[in-house]
């Protein structure tokens, strides 16, 4: 991947047949007043397939026009989803919005550049986590507006990336939203404005969680047997995988992690962590962490995460004042104390607003950017797994400008061997 990036899209649009000319570069491709927004999906796995039913949901000005991913059947079975639906898991096929013709499918690693070289104005980035620092590069250096699955990237080098590509984007005036969709939802939205106007009192200590079940739940595991080669083999697996997924601390907690950074408006200036794997025997993550964060002021916040079967579950946040504690558990979200309040609003669904959100910013021509924010939410993520991996408190200084962890291989295709990394040894893996 990185080296086609360098590709040019030009080069590439030339050789595309049916794929219409790429729009000037270096700006935004949506006017405002045009009748629709064109959409591209890279990354056509069940995240994928769904964000394109969320996006066109949320918006009539809407119309996907192109799809790429690595895997052709992976992107067959996105097509078939929204163009015919899937009777069987009741459903039904998109009623507007699709408008994909065979000609705009692009598939393998190179496959984002083709996409970006059609006109659009708008692409969703849901491939894995390993890829997003280059696709969010490539899609702003395109000129199209961007909504990006979380997390931002899987290593310091890959933030440091995004954080750039967030600076190009507010060149350009492009708008970037993140799937972190508790920031687009009601009740989130209502109780952090409270929190950071003063309703809990001052912030003492936080703590955030997700403690689910194991991810074999709801991927399918494809044994190493059965694939042509190892980056095939960890390509499909990758929440299993370190270089692919980040691990489930930064693929998944990053949510918890992110409404905590929001509620304190700051990232955490060290990290002490702990975890392992007691129970997973698939791929080279862990199943736990343990981590404590501790922010500016000397705030101290837990965090903790397990994908573990048959434990007890714990999806949530709190924050503690000096007047009160807010929870944002369930639907509703509630705060204790001196100004005692339970938020009773209308709450539709995050998945669907914040890209009703996104659409609107473009309409607008009033950029909305969230690169840098989930990006910063995310290193927080890394820099819990590289304490607990290594078994040192590390700081947020030396993690966001000194670290030269790069966890992308040299090369990505489908040729030679890619053996997996060693699980990771407290007190022997190194800290880079």
């Amino acid at each position: 991947m990185k080296t086609t990036a360098a590709v040019s899209l030009g080069a590439i649009a030339s050789q595309i047949a049916g794929c219409q000319p790429a729009a000037k570069l270096g700006s935004a491709a949506y006017v405002a007043g045009n009748d629709k927004i064109r959409i591209g999906l890279i990354g056509c796995g069940g995240r994928g397939t769904d964000a394109v039913r969320d996006c066109i949901e949320a918006s009539e000005s809407v119309e996907l026009v192109a799809m790429a991913d690595i895997f052709k059947d992976r992107l067959d079975s996105s097509f078939k989803d929204l163009k015919e639906g899937i009777p069987d898991r009741k459903r039904a096929p998109l009623s507007r919005g699709f408008n994909v013709s065979p000609d705009q499918c692009f598939v393998g690693f190179d496959a984002y550049q083709k996409l970006l070289a059609c006109k659009l104005d708008m692409v969703l980035l849901t491939a894995p986590p390993y890829t997003r620092p280059i696709h969010l590069k490539a899609a702003v250096e395109a000129g199209k507006h961007v909504f990006m699955e979380k997390p931002a990237g899987v290593d310091p080098i890959g933030i440091r990336s995004v954080i750039q590509t967030a600076e190009l984007a507010d060149q350009k005036k492009l708008s970037i939203v993140a799937g972190t969709q508790r920031r687009h939802q009601k009740h989130y939205l209502d109780l952090m404005k409270k929190v950071q106007n003063g309703a809990i009192g001052d912030i003492m200590t936080a703590q955030c969680y997700w403690c689910g079940g194991d991810m074999l739940n709801y991927w399918k595991w494809f044994e190493k047997d059965k694939m042509p080669n190892d980056m095939e083999w960890q390509c499909r697996n990758w929440p299993w995988f370190l270089w692919t997924s980040g691990d489930h601390i930064v693929e998944q907690h990053v949510h918890n992690i992110d409404v905590i950074n929001w509620a304190l408006d700051a990232h955490p200036v060290k990290a002490y962590g702990m975890g392992g794997r007691a129970v997973r025997k698939y791929g080279n993550i862990y199943d736990h962490f343990a981590v404590e964060f501790e922010y500016p002021k000397g705030i101290k916040v837990t965090s903790m995460c397990r994908q573990m079967p048959a434990c007890t579950e714990r999806i949530s946040e709190n924050v503690k004042g000096t007047k009160g504690i807010c929870y944002t558990d369930g639907a509703t979200g509630y705060i204790k104390g001196e100004s005692a309040y339970r938020y009773e609003g209308p709450n539709p669904n995050p998945y669907v607003v914040e890209h009703a959100d996104l659409v609107q910013s473009i309409k607008d021509g009033k950029p909305l950017n969230e690169a840098k924010r989930v990006a910063e939410s995310t290193l927080t993520g890394i820099m819990g797994r590289m304490s607990t991996y290594t078994g040192r408190e590390i700081s947020w200084d030396w993690v966001m400008n000194a670290s030269k962890l790069d966890l992308m291989p040299a090369k990505l295709d489908f040729a030679g061997e890619l053996p997996a990394e060693p699980v990771a040894l407290p007190g022997k893996t190194q800290l880079i």
